[in-house]
């Protein structure tokens, strides 16, 4: 933040008028929210209401980082977007919302992946990092960036009913690393387009984010430093964890062996050279529609049930992903077996699998049903 925080216009007194009745705010708090500046990693379903809140309160900065356009089925969660807005870069969709809530505030647009690369210089000149991302790559990379550079990161992260919220800041406390060392297997834990979200849910998290955001700004309170605070909506029930700094952190620990940013993707086991397992058995669309047309061809749905109601290949038999092992005996090893999930990932694991079992014909639709409603049948629904 500025040494000198700046004065208040007619117009901004005004405006935040509820703020400066809060001794815990006042004119001089307010005046730090307006010469602070906050890096918000992701314009989704967390970056939403983060972004707007912050944008309300009167943060005098804020930075979006996302490269993603806007997608009709972001619009269920992600309230920054419009129907309107669908095609259109999200930072752009979220600056001009931000704008409408707040014109005092200066939005500077980070239309990039972040990566080891360009990820220190783009955070070095904010205050804070709020972490609104939904892999484990990026997750990691905010936290070492924030560590490196002596920051504080909120952090948050959704799945179906559950929740999660934090902040983490070496200097005073635990690390994200201190907490999960090592990151899940790869496929181990859905993301919310395999798994789902309820609509609601990025926006209790959301808050809780800004609402730290705010905290450590002002220096006011007791922010969310070493604790964990756990949502289940299904329930409506918040459990908190301690959470304590481990003096083996290679990052953050007593004597650290982390100096620099890694290779993110590589650490956490999505990317390898010859891509995901059971690549190299894919099939594209084109080719599976032309032998469908002249082969008896064994379709394997791989997905969930409730995926699996929102639209299929016709005459393909369900065995969920989890299901598979156990239920390989249903299947003839001497059939020819595509199989094909939302997106591919899912299946190149199933085929990886049955190849293994002996299932030497098995093949992966490339890209999944999703490439098939776009290259194939455009009257399937996607989701």
């Amino acid at each position: 933040m500025q040494a000198t925080a700046p004065e208040l216009s007619k117009d901004e007194v005004s405006r935040y008028s509820r703020h400066l009745l809060l001794p815990e705010v006042g004119l001089e708090g307010q005046r730090k929210l307006k010469s602070a500046s906050v890096l918000i990693v992701g314009a989704g379903g967390l970056g939403s209401p983060i972004a707007m809140y912050l944008a309300a309160a009167g943060v005098g900065r804020l930075g979006l980082v996302d490269m993603d356009v806007v997608e009709a089925s972001n619009l269920q969660r992600q309230i920054i977007h419009g129907t309107q807005d669908v095609g259109r870069l999200k930072i752009e969709s979220a600056a001009s919302a931000i704008h409408s809530i707040n014109p005092y505030v200066v939005v500077d647009r980070h239309a990039v992946k972040l990566g080891a690369d360009n990820a220190l210089d783009i955070a070095r000149s904010y205050d804070l990092i709020v972490d609104g991302t939904d892999n484990f790559p990026t997750r990691y990379l905010v936290n070492d960036v924030a560590v490196l550079l002596h920051k504080p990161v909120v952090y948050g992260s959704i799945l179906r009913f559950e929740g999660q919220a934090g902040v983490f800041w070496a200097d005073k406390g635990p690390c994200y690393r201190c907490l999960y060392p090592e990151p899940p297997p790869p496929g181990m834990v859905p993301n919310c387009a395999e798994g789902g979200v309820i609509g609601v849910l990025p926006g209790m998290i959301g808050t809780i984010q800004a609402n730290e955001a705010i905290k450590l700004i002002l220096g006011q309170g007791t922010p969310l430093i070493g604790r964990l605070l756990l949502l289940d909506a299904l329930d409506m029930s918040f459990r908190e964890l301690r959470l304590r700094k481990n003096p083996q952190c290679p990052l953050c620990g007593t004597h650290p062996s982390m100096t620099r940013l890694v290779d993110y993707e590589q650490f956490c086991g999505v990317s390898a050279p010859d891509g995901p397992p059971g690549s190299r058995f894919d099939i594209a669309c084109a080719e599976l529609k032309q032998r469908l047309a002249s082969e008896r061809i064994t379709l394997v749905d791989v997905r969930s049930p409730a995926e699996h109601r929102i639209c299929a290949l016709p005459n393909s038999v369900l065995i969920p992903l989890p299901e598979l092992e156990d239920r390989l005996h249903e299947l003839d090893p001497a059939d020819r077996i595509v199989v094909y999930c939302k997106a591919g990932i899912r299946g190149a694991k199933a085929v990886s699998l049955m190849h293994d079992e002996g299932f030497d014909s098995a093949r992966n639709l490339a890209g999944g049903i999703l490439a098939w409603a776009r290259e194939v049948d455009p009257t399937l629904p996607t989701y």
